[in-house]
């Protein structure tokens, strides 16, 4: 178990949720330059690893400017797991290694992974004690939970009593159960009772959406950070006003809509440059929900978001948002 210098003093980091889909590298840059702490990749699956390598890595590669980051896998194997992470600390040298053990979608459930081994402690408890005999000599390894499976199968005091046990160094909890999905309130009160009881640090998760939930959050729970996700699909800014918010109390307003659109234009410029999703067709669609996710709040409303889900090249969202602003 290792103690992790992001949580020294009286650090609170602010992590970036991993998010399948979302937290690219090119994302994550973003994010990092608008004040995020701590990243984590896109989870990659574990069998994936093993048998496809070549073609996965590129959902946990990462730039030196990223660190610290921590890359996530999913599975149900403990023995696989295990072997897989190997491959990726060798390979990438993460600064963590972070077990899922929350995502609710149905693909990762299906597979016994995820959010579906809340229902299975004994084979959570396996997984985790393989992957830190594998690695944990090199690299500290953590997890992401929910409260437990539905609401009447709470389990996360257990769920972290063995988490420690099995020598994970630092836990992110997911206010809700999978039954909940994303619907619902997160419970900070089941998080603050995680948090006050675990000896190591406890990040929490759900339902941050500005910088005065987490300086509450901060004040009134044991968490030692935050984990932000949806609201940083929308504003990512949220980082910076975040940190500027803890340390002196002020907001900062946020962008105006032409500092907006030039975001969403250098995100964009940014997903063509790095080929990472082919051409430039393939690119603009693949961003499509991202720009819509930018989109929200800018002058336009329904027609605005109805023009980015079937834009198809730079030029046309240079042009459409050109309209927006003006």
């Amino acid at each position: 178990m290792y103690t992790l210098p992001w949580f020294n003093g009286n650090a609170f980091p602010l992590y970036l949720a991993p998010m399948a889909g979302v937290t690219d590298p090119i994302f994550r840059t973003l994010c990092k330059e608008l004040g995020a702490d701590i990243l984590v990749t896109e989870f990659v699956s574990t069998e994936g690893v093993l048998q496809a390598w070549e073609r996965n890595r590129r959902y946990i590669e990462f730039e030196p400017q990223h660190r610290p980051l921590g890359i996530q896998i999913f599975g149900a194997n403990p023995a696989n797991m295990a072997k897989a992470a190997r491959i990726i600390v060798d390979a990438m040298h993460p600064d963590f290694l972070d077990i899922n053990c929350g995502c609710p979608v149905p693909k990762v459930v299906g597979k016994n992974g995820g959010s579906s081994l809340l229902k299975d402690l004994p084979l959570l408890s396996e997984i985790a004690r393989s992957i830190v005999q594998s690695v944990g000599m090199d690299v500290p390894v953590t997890a992401k939970i929910r409260l437990g499976w539905d609401a009447q199968t709470i389990c996360a005091l257990e769920t972290c009593d063995r988490l420690v046990q099995a020598g994970i160094s630092a836990i992110a909890i997911h206010g809700r159960t999978r039954s909940q999905q994303y619907g619902g309130r997160a419970d900070w009160d089941a998080i603050h009772t995680c948090a006050a009881a675990c000896p190591v640090p406890v990040i929490g998760n759900g339902d941050i959406s500005t910088p005065e939930d987490v300086r509450r959050i901060r004040e009134t729970t044991a968490v030692s950070g935050v984990m932000i996700g949806r609201a940083a699909m929308t504003s990512p800014w949220i980082f910076a006003q975040t940190r500027e918010y803890l340390r002196t109390g002020n907001i900062p307003p946020p962008p105006s809509d032409s500092e907006r659109i030039a975001f969403i234009l250098r995100h964009a410029r940014l997903a063509i440059d790095s080929t990472r999703y082919g051409d430039e067709l393939h690119t603009m669609r693949m961003l499509r929900s991202r720009l819509i996710a930018y989109g929200k709040g800018l002058p336009g409303g329904k027609s605005l978001r109805a023009q980015l889900a079937r834009v198809e090249s730079i030029g046309e969202l240079e042009g459409i948002l050109h309209e927006t602003g003006h």
